[in-house]
């Protein structure tokens, strides 16, 4: 089925013999055939952009509404009521209103569609149209028993500057004022207006159009109270003066009303989550903003184990508790960005909005979500008094592919979910294999770094450091002695260890163990002139503690803090710059020098480069490892060196792996290196032999 209504034939509307009128859930209408128009006394073509509401009588309004209630929660496809229409010269009359539901391509409700039969006139207009005689004089004998018999409040003020000279009863009532509180004074001076946007709104209408009709506005009663209202105003003589007639309608019950069946169509009523209708479109927006940004977005779907059971031996009325704080775990576990949805029953679906555009990183962050939404629905519950447990399966499904649909996104997550259940219930399952892949290894990664961080399974390599021949010392490398993968490298393992904060212990370990080797080398006279580089990661410089414990390492190892260098990368001072220099001059206070890794790779400022406490800076192996061939790197070490001399700086080049490369360095006036000519980093025992 199409997404727009399908009527068979202009000819279909025509040839009817009833009034055929076609409108949206909001009920604006869209298109009618001529019986409709003639039915409510409109030239056809002004029929399109009014609302249902506006040609309804409140009381009949208010049953209609009530009964489409019915059509929206599936109720019933169809119902015939009869209703009251307002011709447009005000008469009333009485309509038997028989009205289907048309449905989109996916089956949801979308539109409306009414047959209306006309029954006959029933009484003669009830208010007096001030737009439909603009500008002519109103007569007193027909005017005054108009204007107090209204059943809309009637406003009159002067054009020339909006003083009040009359107001009905009904305006009366409906604000809560005497006609003492508003004769001689403005509306803006009653304080009528809850937004002076609509204020201007009705001026500019009756500036530029001379009136307005049927303009939704907010309003203020005399104690403060806000309510909502129709209002219709133009310019009238009144006893040979320019005044400004206002009418005005409470339409606060119809408003609420409009919200209840909104609340009823887009919103699950037992959780307050969105519904399945309400899901499938901000799944729509999702993917159209993927496809807009690139960035990915995940589709979970929960659903709870055993919940048939549970609903089943302790009674509905539990089930229903049960689900509804089930619901309010789940929004705990996500962004307000996120949707939760109620799709029916014990399943709900979360979308994840703007993952990484990366869709193994993508994979990674929804996973974290779906950890926190097991491990919520995993404690307990209780229920008036009673303790209950359950526990609940999970597919996820990464998308952001152009030609993915909301069937198959849906699809895709709740084939995973089935997985999940397969695999023994409480756990999650992504869809795509290269996904789960990806995520299985990860989960598998963290869990033997734990361990490995528990059983000691690391150790320092030292890769020698020296100037004009002379070793001067070694940086500290970090080396995982996995019991079955062997020796594995830290671009492996680091990355994953700053993400998941296993990166502090891990760096306390590197950092009393280097302490540790400075106190070992210093108790013989050859070796106390060394020193150890230890790599700091910005997260664990970051730390408030860090120069505490920095501290506390080199009072327990008794190693010489001017043996210790810190190597910082360039890329830690992108921000709280002040914050790092005042670490870095404490700690350089007691003797610990510093050197920067990574220089010129990153967007260093010069200005707070010069300001910040540096020993030395490191000439980074991209360009070493093109300094013979790419005139570039060559011109970036030259400046490196200058600049490190300018400073007062010593100057190192790591990666450096010919003879070629040392000679044309040392041409530059670099005279400190450290790379593979030299040495490949050494195991602590064949270090000390070198």
């Amino acid at each position: 089925m199409s997404d727009r209504p399908t009527l068979e034939s202009r000819g279909f509307l025509e040839q009817a013999a009833v009034g055929i009128v076609h409108a949206t859930p909001e009920g604006h209408i869209l298109r009618c055939n001529m019986e409709f128009a003639e039915i409510i006394g409109y030239p056809r073509e002004e029929v399109r952009g009014l609302m249902l509401q506006e040609i309804t009588p409140d009381e009949d309004g208010v049953a209609a509404i009530s009964s489409f209630q019915k059509l929206w929660t599936g109720a019933t496809d169809a119902l015939s009521l009869e209703i009251r229409l307002i011709r447009k010269d005000g008469v009333l009359t009485r309509t038997k209103f028989t009205v289907s539901l048309l449905r989109d391509r996916e089956g949801w409700p979308s539109h409306l569609l009414g047959h209306v039969e006309a029954l006959g006139k029933v009484a003669e207009p009830q208010k007096a149209d001030a737009l439909e005689n603009s500008h002519q004089p109103i007569k007193e004998n027909r005017y005054r028993s108009a204007f107090e018999t209204s059943p809309d409040g009637v406003l009159i003020a002067r054009a020339e500057d909006g003083k009040i000279v009359d107001a009905n009863p009904s305006f009366l009532a409906i604000m809560h004022f005497n006609l003492e509180d508003v004769i001689g004074r403005t509306s803006l001076e009653l304080d009528m207006w809850a937004d002076s946007e609509d204020s201007r709104s009705v001026a500019e209408a009756l500036q530029e159009e001379e009136g307005c009709r049927d303009l939704e506005v907010r309003l203020r009663r005399k104690k403060g109270e806000v309510f909502w209202a129709e209002l219709s105003a133009s310019f009238a003589e009144v006893d040979g003066e320019a005044c400004v007639i206002s009418y005005i309608r409470d339409v606060s019950e119809a408003k609420a009303d409009e919200e209840k069946i909104r609340s009823l169509a887009f919103y699950d009523t037992l959780t307050g989550l969105p519904n399945r209708r309400l899901l499938w479109e901000r799944l729509r927006q999702a993917l159209i903003s993927s496809i807009r940004s690139g960035s990915k977005h995940a589709l979970l779907f929960v659903d709870l184990d055993g919940f048939k059971s549970l609903n089943d031996t302790l009674g509905h009325h539990i089930g229903d508790l049960l689900l509804q704080e089930t619901a309010r775990r789940i929004q705990n576990c996500v962004r307000e960005v996120d949707t939760v949805a109620r799709l029916g029953g014990d399943e709900f679906v979360i979308i994840l909005e703007d993952l990484s555009q990366i869709p193994e990183i993508a994979a990674a962050q929804a996973r974290t979500v779906g950890g926190k939404i097991l491990g919520a629905i995993d404690q307990p519950f209780l229920l008036e008094g009673r303790e209950c447990h359950t526990t609940s399966s999970m597919g996820i499904t990464v998308f952001g592919n152009q030609s993915e649909s909301t069937n198959e996104v849906l699809q895709q997550a709740d084939i995973a979910m089935y997985q999940a259940k397969a695999a023994g219930r409480n756990a999650m399952f992504f869809f795509a294999p290269a996904l789960q892949a990806s995520v299985d290894a990860r989960v598998a990664l963290e869990r033997d770094l734990r361990l490995a961080i528990r059983e000691n399974q690391f150790a320092l390599y030292y890769q020698p450091q020296l100037d004009r021949g002379l070793l001067t010392g070694a940086e500290a490398l970090l080396r995982w002695r996995h019991p079955s993968k062997g020796l594995v490298a830290p671009q492996e393992f680091v990355p994953l260890a700053e993400e998941t904060g296993l990166i502090f212990p891990l760096g306390s370990w590197v950092l009393e163990t280097a302490c540790m080797q400075l106190a070992h080398w210093a108790e013989r006279k050859e070796g106390e002139h060394l020193s150890i580089a230890v790599n700091v990661s910005a997260r664990e410089f970051r730390q408030p503690k860090f120069v505490d414990h920095v501290l506390a390492a080199l009072d327990r190892t008794g190693a010489n803090p001017k043996n210790l260098k810190i190597e910082l990368s360039e890329s830690m001072f992108g921000e709280n710059v002040e914050e790092v220099i005042a670490k870095m001059t404490k700690l350089k206070s007691h003797g610990i020098s510093f050197s920067l890794e990574d220089f010129g790779t990153g967007y260093s400022s010069m200005t707070y480069l010069k300001r910040l406490p540096l020993d030395q800076i490191k000439i980074d192996r991209t360009f070493v490892g093109e300094i013979l061939k790419d005139p570039i790197s060559s011109a970036v070490a030259q400046a490196i060196i200058s600049f490190g001399k300018a400073m007062g700086l010593s100057v190192i080049a790591e990666g450096v792996e010919t003879e070629e490369q040392r000679a044309f360095l040392a041409k530059l006036g670099c005279h400190s290196f450290q790379g593979y000519l030299f040495s490949h980093p050494l195991p602590l025992g064949e270090f000390n032999e070198s």
